[in-house]
């Protein structure tokens, strides 16, 4: 899978010039490159057809999985697979709200979602993740979504950058003064006929 853009929304108190920093900002795009469909791929193909239609186009949900697999590798946390588990001796340590991995840094985290719903769930993501920033829960977040041109096949209505692009200067202006908060637009490498089609969930609108 192909990153299109990488925009900056908040970058204050100098956290973007770390190390750490350099290393999750490495790992999110090393880990976005390796999503391929299908499995046995070195690229993302993705059956050109569109999700509009109930049983038609491309789920979400394995494209996130596949991206996460890759983080885990990488020393993150999936902290969704993590809910639970109680007799896990990291249940027991503070986690900043529901997000879909973490990676600690000391005693706060840099937390990640990848996009599965609609642009509403886009804005409660960055909110979710502004707030924890604010708080001082996390030193900082990003958000993974389509381009228009991916968001095509997918699921109906999935949020997708395009959409999401008029809200920018609105996370722009937050009064944080330690904290970065970036935005990633990811793209399939190709189409074709030839390729399955990425199952879809079996709630809600992925069933559209």
């Amino acid at each position: 899978m192909q990153i299109k853009k990488h925009v900056t929304l908040i970058d204050s108190g100098g956290f973007s010039e770390t190390p750490e920093f350099s290393k999750i900002m490495d790992d999110i795009t090393s880990s976005i490159k390796k999503v391929v469909h299908p499995p046995e791929s070195d690229k993302f193909t993705i059956y050109p057809e569109s999700g509009k239609k109930r049983g038609k186009g491309n789920g979400v949900k394995p494209i996130k999985l596949n991206f996460i697999s890759h983080l885990v590798q990488r020393g993150w946390e999936d902290v969704q697979n993590e809910k639970g588990k109680s007799s896990d001796k990291k249940s027991k340590r503070r986690n900043p709200g529901s997000h879909d991995a973490i990676y600690r840094i000391g005693d706060k985290c840099f937390a990640v979602e990848w996009e599965t719903g609609n642009i509403s769930s886009s804005h409660r993501a960055i909110n979710k993740m502004v707030l924890g920033i604010l708080k001082g829960e996390l030193v900082g977040g990003a958000l993974i979504l389509p381009t228009r041109e991916l968001y095509r096949y997918l699921t109906d209505r999935i949020g997708n950058y395009e959409e999401l692009e008029p809200y920018f200067d609105l996370w722009r202006v937050t009064p944080c003064r330690d904290g970065y908060l970036g935005i990633f637009a990811v793209q399939h490498d190709d189409t074709s006929y030839d390729v399955p089609r990425i199952p879809k969930g079996t709630d809600g609108r992925a069933l559209q």
